[in-house]
């Protein structure tokens, strides 16, 4: 059975638009898998990163550490693993080396071939210069929109919604994401609040049933404690918070204590005395 690490990503500029949420590309990427009859090792996803970098993707090298544990990185489009031709094609001789393959559901390419590689080598290079454009007529706007506290478009969160151009909690869901949190502290694994969750009744807003990683996003995500994340900003955000800054930060310890591999006790706390 080919065993795919499944790779998802969304720089802030995206994830507003349709079909680029973290979670659409999990959902189809996971059914793509189930119906190819593949074993999804991982998944890997890196919130809020621009393609043209790796050194700030953790998930990414995360997964490129862990190589011995896949077959095959599967994505949705090529451009969710590098925006950058130079660093596709080492990616790619990596993988030639190391006997893996690379898989895009929306791109069927052999690059086994020259004419593949060509081809793969014309989508990069046309992605990069997309993303360079991009780049130059939005970042500067941004980084200060950020670094401001301003809100940045993305689709919210479970637990919020947009008015007035911020984030404003939902009632219901925050209280599951309360749930969540408190469920984690007390000592459930995250496998066991999804069971119970589901046991419920409960379903995440796109009406799906919870699972281990729908769980751990929502631990990892400093917006529930007031915070947002933007291309390796972390600033503190006048949104409501759903858990205060402390239960967060609990949190992400007792993940961390419970990680077997020391590799990936990587424990980012919040600073609830800023300067």
């Amino acid at each position: 059975m080919v065993r795919a690490a499944i790779y998802i990503r969304v720089s802030t500029e995206e994830q507003a638009e349709e079909g680029y949420s973290l979670e659409a590309q999990r959902e189809r990427l996971v059914a793509y898998c189930e119906a190819q009859g593949w074993d999804i090792t991982d998944i890997y996803a890196d919130r809020g990163h621009t393609g043209r970098k790796i050194t700030t993707r953790e998930e990414y090298k995360r997964m490129i550490a862990e190589k011995d544990n896949w077959d095959t990185i599967l994505v949705l489009k090529m451009d969710r693993i590098h925006r950058n031709s130079k660093n596709f094609m080492i990616m790619m001789e990596d993988l030639e080396r190391w006997d893996k393959k690379f898989t895009s559901m929306q791109e069927e390419l052999d690059t086994s071939t020259s004419i593949g590689r060509f081809v793969v080598d014309m989508i990069q290079r046309i992605a990069q210069l997309e993303s360079e454009q991009i780049g130059e007529r939005t970042y500067m706007g941004m980084a200060q929109k950020a670094e401001n506290g301003g809100l940045l478009g993305f689709n919210p969160p479970f637990g919020y919604g947009i008015e007035n151009n911020d984030l404003v909690t939902i009632d219901d869901e925050a209280e599951v994401v309360r749930y969540i949190f408190i469920s984690y502290s007390s000592g459930r694994s995250m496998n066991e609040i999804a069971q119970e969750l589901n046991g419920k009744g409960v379903l995440t807003r796109r009406g799906g049933h919870w699972t281990l990683y729908s769980i751990r996003q929502i631990l990892h995500n400093p917006a529930y404690a007031g915070f947002r994340r933007w291309d390796g900003y972390l600033v503190k955000s006048g949104h409501a918070s759903i858990i205060d800054q402390e239960t967060f930060n609990r949190v992400q310890e007792l993940a961390s204590t419970k990680t077997k591999d020391p590799r990936k006790r990587r424990t980012k706390l919040l600073d609830t005395n800023p300067a």
